[in-house]
This record gives C-alpha cells, sequence and structure tokens, in this order.
C-alpha cells in the first residue's frame, strides 16, 4: 500500500451523481508530501465529486490551520486556511493538463490520486507575506534585526523604519556614517 493510497478516488467506479470524500489532512500528511512551505498543520477537507456523462466536477473546500515559518524570525506561525477549489476531470489517452482547472487521466487506469491536488490548493492559499501579528516574532530575533534596520526619510522628512515591531528596542545609537557617503549626500541636497 502506497504512502498516498487513501487519496486515490477511482472515477471509473462511481455511478452518476454527486459522492462527498472527508480526508483530515494532519501532521503526518504534511511530513509525507515533504512540503517545503508547510510543516504542520490540521485541514479538514471536503471533497465533492459529480459525475455527468463521462465528465467528473471536482469540488475542494479545505478548512483549518497550517503552520509555516514567519518571514520576519523565522518561527512557526499558525495561519488560518479555507479555500474552495474546482477541478474537472475527463478521460483520454494520456495524462494531460489541458488549463489549470481541466485535466484528462487514462481512462484504462480511471483513477485520481487527490494527494498532491490537495497540498496545492493548501500551498496556494498561503500570501506571499507572512508575519507573525504584531508583537507576537521571536524576541530575541527581533532586537537582532532592530541593529539592521534601514531607515528612510519620506517626503515629509520624518524616519520610516522598515522593520515593524512592537517589541522592538528602541533605544537610540548614534548613527555613525563614512565621510565618503557625507559628501555624496551634500551634492543630492544641492540638486
Amino acid at each position: 500500500m502506497g504512502k498516498f493510497d487513501q487519496y486515490k478516488i477511482v472515477l471509473k467506479a462511481l455511478p452518476a451523481g454527486t459522492h462527498t470524500f472527508e480526508y483530515l489532512l494532519d501532521n503526518d500528511y504534511f511530513l509525507k508530501i515533504d512540503s517545503p512551505e508547510v510543516g504542520r498543520g490540521k485541514v479538514n477537507a471536503t471533497v465533492t465529486v459529480k459525475h455527468n456523462e463521462g465528465e467528473y466536477e471536482i469540488r475542494f473546500q479545505l478548512d483549518g490551520v497550517i503552520q509555516i515559518p514567519c518571514d520576519r524570525c523565522l518561527d512557526d506561525m499558525d495561519l488560518p486556511v479555507s479555500q474552495k477549489s474546482r477541478l474537472i476531470v475527463k478521460f483520454g489517452k494520456e495524462y494531460a493538463e489541458e488549463s489549470d482547472e481541466i485535466i484528462v487521466i487514462p481512462e484504462d487506469e480511471g483513477e485520481i490520486n487527490l494527494a498532491w491536488f490537495l497540498y496545492e490548493f493548501i500551498a496556494l492559499s498561503i500570501p506571499v507575506k507572512h508575519v507573525h501579528a504584531p508583537g507576537k516574532c521571536n524576541k530575541l530575533m527581533s532586537t537582532k534585526l532592530s541593529k539592521h534596520i534601514v531607515k528612510s526619510v519620506d517626503d515629509e522628512g520624518e524616519d520610516n523604519a522598515s522593520f515593524d515591531d512592537a517589541d522592538e528596542d528602541t533605544s537610540e545609537e548614534p548613527e555613525q556614517t563614512d565621510s565618503r557617503w557625507d559628501d555624496l549626500k551634500q551634492i543630492i541636497d544641492n540638486n
């Protein structure tokens, strides 16, 4: 028995109509899928297969929580997942992806394994930037990052820090600059 056999649906054996399958995607699932983005989690997956004249519409409803590393402090953070997705499956001679939502599977096999599709739909729900809520990042890492903070001056002359964290150490140390840069800044200021 393969590690993802429980996610296999034999489509050609399904009678016409609607069929529902339930899966719990837990830490064991994410470990087996060996995902680089998601370390752990607990996601309930409801898969509904609607069989209509040789075409199968598969709807996915994913709800739960996954753990991913924070972009700022690298500690694990909980990210709620609530994702609805759809897939259309048709039979053909060989496996093919006609579009993002339409795939063709070999008719002689007549089955589909949903393990990787479930993971892809979860991974697509992860935002590009994922950080802890303000004040929740690892304090030690926040302190180290604050030493390397880059400050910029906006149009009104106020300093804006590129790292915004409520736990950040705000003690001011005199900024030391290279005198060569001071001469270059004068050229910019004179223009």
